[in-house]
């Protein structure tokens, strides 16, 4: 049933403030001045995490992506079971700057399956601190909608007279839709001043069910392998996480040391064309803070390794080519051939390998017992490679090189002058400048015979036309890039607090929305990252996308924090705005008309865009007897987004949502009745065909129950096993032959216009054990 507008008003006036998900503003470390400490830093549109708000969550998932689901202003852009990608107020991937344990990862996939959070399991992570927009330049960069700061569990060490300390957790968990079970392990052995730590997990599941069929057929293009029509095809997942740390302190000073690795053998995805058969990534990670007479120091280094491998999942068709039955197949499945040649495809393999080092030195120098001087520079070199082997077929003779030695280099310098004028006005200056070098080598496609003096259009789909303008194109690109911030937070009385700001934010493309060069259909579907179906291409001579940003934050509360509610409206403007147009490969020029209605072919280019809305967040105390402590908190998001030059709406927002929980507390239970409400999506971009989707209501229970050492975590999520599209889910294609596109049905070939489910009737249980 569609939700209607004044069912979403009803029910958020029962959640007067910010609740768990909306915490208390983040603090400082400590410095001494003279006898006194600076009070906590004001930060405008900042909400924090820390364990005891994560731990409900992480039983009912393994994508620490959605540990933020709670967070005003936060949604989640569908992808694979462990890969979401966070947006904020409709400014999603690379449009936020997203640091794990201070580093900045980079998605190194022309899918972006291995975004950064997707590097930490939902057990290890320790804190998670989200700023909407407004984000301080110490924080920001290279990004326009905000920062989201990941952080692991914190080393832990002996008490003074303690002697050794040794502890830990253990931990399972298993999901009744998706079959998902999962383990993970933390310990720690430390001394007073070293400490040894391990962190490791490991999860699986299959494909999940919807809440009823969604789809008409369930060839999936493999011989005798049929998915059930209310079976989403392409969400199986496996990944492990392992990480170690060595830590020592003294004297004010810590040094820590961590080394990750995640192997991750498959992660299907059903709104891509392709599947993750292979992530590998090794990190190390070098930190050191120091306690300083002026203030406090940080230095940071690391260093991070990808290879990443793509094909066709279990769910997908894999052979292709005459040999194989050709586009039709044998009752829409391709059958075994070989050897690879021109009538003979196997598969699609994809390879990306990525090298990814930073250092980071920042001091915060205390001026006086008011003002603290922040300043610091940031230094990031990463590369990438893309190929594509050949595998028979018009996959032929030759490997195409979608990027080949591309790099993307990153320097900067920020100052920002926090104050504390009196108890009541706390401000925030900063300025940041970042240097943004980048560049890729020549390219080529499948087919070189002619390559590169001969450019006729026809020859292997533009393949030759196509690398020939892109190599003798200028690709070494220089951005200049300035970011401002002022903010501030006045205390109006004990019940009311005003938190407001203005940002200037910049953000250089990434190598693929420069260096894609491929008109040709299926080598561009390959290219997507939003997951919409469509395919992609890049244009190296894209400007940086720079956001002007007006935020403001009402906090009205009880003096004890027993009730409270928030609002926050902002309002963006984005200049040179990286939106995308239809393109056609014959012409190389935009489409006209726009094709309507299916699946198509575009080119990033810079435009003009506008969002704006506003968050509302609460929660009060109902009752307190002997029956518990009864509370209520909710939320509600609204976000509007506009393409200025040409008038369409944006991709992928998130649609008028709202979320109302009922809570109860006694002894050792905790648990929640929770109902959460989602407009249909109607504002839709045309320029990519967006889908649209309708409104729904869901019902989730959770109850936890904790005993010395042992906690236990029930739930049940989509109690009423609703059927409902993902507003922010994409265009499914998670089965049968995904390499092209068609209009009409022919063979397994997906056609436009279903989105993916979500997830029907899901019984979680989880056990956590403290040693």
């Amino acid at each position: 049933m569609q939700m209607k507008l004044k069912r979403i008003t009803v029910c958020l006036a029962l959640a007067f403030a910010p609740s768990a998900f909306a915490a208390e503003p983040p603090t400082l470390p400590e410095v001494e001045v003279t006898a006194e400490k600076l009070q906590p830093l004001p930060a405008p549109n900042s909400t924090g995490l820390d364990k005891n708000n994560l731990r409900h969550l992480r039983s009912v998932t393994s994508d620490s992506a959605s540990l933020m689901r709670d967070v005003p202003g936060v949604s989640l852009n569908g992808a694979g079971g462990v890969s979401s990608l966070p947006s904020i107020h409709g400014l999603a991937d690379d449009r936020l700057r997203v640091k794990v344990d201070g580093m900045d990862l980079i998605a190194s996939c022309p899918n972006h399956m291995n975004p950064p959070m997707s590097y930490i399991d939902p057990s290890n992570v320790g804190a998670l601190k989200v700023y909407a927009g407004l984000s301080p330049v110490s924080t920001g960069g290279d990004s326009i909608g905000g920062t989201v700061l990941v952080s692991s569990q914190a080393p832990v060490f002996a008490a003074a007279g303690e002697g050794q300390l040794l502890k830990g957790e253990v931990g399972a968990f298993l999901r009744s839709n998706n079959s998902a079970k999962g383990a993970n392990l933390s310990a720690t052995i430390a001394s007073e001043s070293l400490s040894l730590s391990y962190n490791g997990s490991v999860s699986e599941a299959n494909n999940y069910k919807a809440g009823g069929a969604f789809k008409a057929s369930g060839v999936t293009g493999r011989v005798g392998h049929v998915l059930a029509l209310d079976e989403v095809g392409s969400t199986a997942y496996a990944t492990s996480n392992h990480a170690l740390g060595l830590a020592m302190k003294g004297d004010g000073h810590l040094v820590e040391a961590k080394i990750g690795l995640q192997s991750l053998p498959n992660q299907l995805y059903p709104n891509q064309r392709m599947d993750m058969l292979d992530n590998q990534q090794t990190s190390l990670n070098l930190r050191y803070l120091g306690d300083m007479a002026w203030g406090n120091l940080e230095a940071r280094v690391y260093h991070e390794n990808v290879d990443h491998m793509m094909d066709f999942g279990a769910d997908k068709r894999y052979w292709y080519g005459m040999a194989s039955g050709g586009l039709v197949g044998i009752a829409g499945s391709g059958v075994a051939c070989g050897p690879i040649g021109p009538t003979c495809a196997t598969g699609m393999p994809m390879y990306t390998a990525s090298k990814n080092t930073g250092a980071t030195l920042k001091a915060d120098i205390a001026l006086n017992q008011k003002d603290i001087l922040r300043v610091g520079g940031e230094y990031q070199h990463y590369t990438l490679n893309d190929w594509w082997t050949p595998s028979g077929g018009g996959m032929w003779p030759n490997t195409f090189w979608n990027i080949n030695g591309g790099k993307r280099d990153r320097t900067a310098l920020f100052g920002e002058w926090e104050s504390h004028v009196n108890p009541a006005w706390m401000t925030m200056l900063g300025v940041r400048f970042e240097r943004v070098n980048t560049d890729s080598g020549n390219v080529h496609g499948y087919n070189q015979a002619t390559f590169p003096t001969v450019a006729t259009p026809v020859l292997m789909h533009n393949q030759i036309r196509d690398a020939a303008n892109f190599n003798n194109s200028v690709r070494a690109k220089t951005d200049n890039n300035w970011d401002l911030n002022a903010s501030g937070r006045y205390t109006a009385s004990i019940n009311n607090d005003i938190e407001f700001g203005f940002a200037h934010k910049t953000r250089s493309p990434n190598l693929y929305e420069r260096y894609t060069w491929s008109t040709w259909q299926m080598a561009a579907l390959m290219n997507n990252f939003v997951g919409d179906g469509n395919g992609y291409l890049g244009d190296v001579n894209l400007k940086p996308e720079q956001a002007n940003t007006l935020s403001a934050t009402f906090d009205w509360h009880a003096s004890d924090r027993e009730w409270g509610f928030k609002a926050t409206p902002y309002y963006t403007q984005v200049a040179d705005y990286i939106d995308a147009v239809q393109w056609n490969s014959a012409t190389n020029s935009p489409t006209a008309p726009l094709l309507a209605n299916q699946f198509t072919v575009l080119k990033y280019v810079n435009q003009s865009a506008r969002l704006y809305g506003l968050d509302l967040s609460g929660h009060m105390l109902l009752a307190s007897n002997g029956w518990g402590e009864f509370g209520v908190k909710g939320l509600l998001n609204y976000t509007h987004g506009k393409n200025r030059t040409t008038g369409d709406d944006l991709y992928n927002i998130m649609p008028l949502n709202a979320k109302v929980t009922l809570t109860q507390k006694i002894g050792s239970w905790d648990n929640g009745l929770e109902l959460v409400m989602v407009d249909s999506k109607k504002n839709i971009s045309d320029a990519r065909n967006e889908i649209k989707t309708g409104g729904y209501n869901l019902v989730n229970l959770r109850s936890s129950y904790t005993w010395k050492q042992i906690r236990v975590d029930f739930g049940v999520e989509n109690l009423f096993d609703k059927l409902y599209a993902l507003p922010l889910g994409g265009a499914y294609v998670g089965q049968g032959m995904t390499m092209t596109t068609a209009l009409v049905p022919t063979g397994s070939v997906p056609l436009w216009g279903t989105a993916v489910p979500g997830m029907g009737r899901s019984i979680n249980l989880g056990m956590t054990v403290k040693f």
